[in-house]
């Protein structure tokens, strides 16, 4: 059962003050954490990557400037709060009031699961927060060691199927260059990131830095890594 409590309610409202303040009319979207559906001693190995890929995604999306994006820590904060989502499992209804919350017209979601020889498939849908519908859905298939091109066609999808507003040729120019150093990145990276992730939703962010530090010594030009750990550093 959902039950909006007013402490969030009010966190939310101070999060979204600067946002209402310069009346940004862009679209607004919220990605939350994506269902672990591996089997087997997979679904433990595996289990930072619920919040990893929605992080990730998250990453993705912000590349076009047309759009909004509610930060995933916010999003943490909420679904902490109201004791939702522990395993990425949120119903629709909850979803779309979740999603009106957060300030967002479009709440994504997702599951992810591998098999044996290395495939994953990333299955995403996005939820219209004003009539809790799903609005849209997608099913990207590929390798577990091309991970991060996976998050980037989902990125692309997304940004098709909701008719987001088009990239402009500058910013679509810096995000193809940073799209081709993303596919680089080996998913040991990826696993590291993930797991800074969570460790800093545990709130131990010196273990979070340890494993970005780690991610980057595992690929150097890990952009979202390099990122995720100077602001947490500069958080200190």
């Amino acid at each position: 059962m959902f039950n909006p409590i007013a402490r969030v309610t009010a966190l939310l409202a101070l999060v979204a003050l600067p946002v209402l303040a310069q009346e940004d009319t862009r679209p607004t979207i919220a990605v939350l954490p994506f269902v672990n559906s591996a089997i087997g001693a997979s679904n433990i190995e595996l289990a930072p990557l619920s919040k990893g890929i929605a992080d990730l995604l998250i990453n993705e999306l912000a590349q076009n400037p047309g759009i909004r994006l509610v930060e995933r820590e916010n999003i943490q904060k909420l679904l902490d709060e109201q004791n939702l989502g522990r395993d990425g499992r949120v119903e629709a209804a909850t979803a779309a009031q979740l999603g009106k919350l957060l300030g967002a017209k479009h709440l994504v979601t997702g599951s992810f699961i591998t098999d044996r020889s290395g495939k994953m498939v990333l299955t995403l849908k996005s939820i219209d927060t004003e009539t809790g519908r799903i609005e849209w859905t997608s099913t990207q298939n590929g390798k577990t060691e091309e991970f991060l091109d996976l998050v980037t066609r989902a990125g692309a999808a997304a940004n098709a199927g909701l008719k987001l507003p088009a990239i402009a040729a500058v910013a679509r120019q810096s995000s193809e260059a940073r799209t081709e150093q993303q596919r680089k990145v080996p998913f040991q990276a990826v696993m590291l990131y993930s797991r800074a992730i969570s460790a800093q939703d545990s709130g131990n962010r010196a273990q979070a830095i340890e494993l970005l530090s780690q991610a980057i010594s595992a690929f150097p030009n890990f952009a979202d890594a390099k990122a995720a750990k100077a602001k947490l550093e500069s958080s200190r």
